[in-house]
């Protein structure tokens, strides 16, 4: 009988904590969206800088240059290659590929850091927001069985306050999906530059050992 009354207390409390916790959940994501974007935007190495770099190395085979000029890129891509060329110039091709390998897995987790709050809220959001409709209209009709003078507002106050909750579960799911999907695919297309390029430092790093 105690956990009935208290559970029954809990759901006529209504929609509202449901909705502070859906604006907290908004202002987390944004809090991450701009990380992760400020990260991206410090990680990215020059595009145009790289294949200059590579192509010269391509076709002069100075390991030690590309290394000094891939510290001063820096980002994502740059790391990967200077992690194999360092292993390269130290014990050959074969390092080079296991450098290569476990900076790759080090980079691919920094770049997904955080991105579990979006891929979570964006998820489970809705659901949230219909928890809050649920308590709405639970209270409503509690409020209707008073059977007070106040009572039809209150009924209209309360299915109103439900429908808002289910609206801010979405409103704050959507751009949480489209954030995750964005920082995402971004990500990706960061590692599959720099896994390509890294084979064709290997290719230059074996034909070099191989004449």
């Amino acid at each position: 009988m105690f956990l009935e009354e208290q559970l029954l207390n809990f759901a006529l409390a209504g929609a509202g904590w449901v909705l502070w916790l859906l604006v907290g959940l908004s202002v987390v994501c944004l809090a991450v969206a701009i990380e992760r974007g400020i990260y991206l935007a410090r990680n990215t190495t020059n595009g145009g800088a790289l294949q200059q770099g590579l192509a010269t190395y391509v076709k002069s085979g100075d390991a030690d240059a590309f290394r000094t000029h891939l510290d001063k890129l820096g980002g994502v891509e740059a790391r990967v290659l200077a992690a194999g060329v360092e292993a390269g110039i130290e014990s050959g091709p074969e390092s080079a590929e296991e450098a290569i390998a476990g900076t790759m897995v080090f980079e691919r987790q920094r770049l997904g850091r955080l991105l579990l709050i979006l891929g979570t809220t964006g998820s489970n959001a809705p659901f949230i927001g219909l928890f809050g409709t649920v308590l709405g209209i639970i209270k409503a009709f509690n409020d209707l069985s008073l059977d007070t003078n106040d009572s039809a507002s209150a009924v209209m106050a309360g299915i109103s306050e439900a429908l808002v909750a289910t609206a801010i579960g979405l409103m704050v799911a959507i751009p949480a999906v489209v954030l995750y999907n964005f920082f995402q695919q971004r990500n990706k297309a960061l590692l599959a530059n720099a896994e390509s390029l890294s084979h064709l430092v290997l290719a230059r790093m074996k034909s070099s050992v191989a004449s």
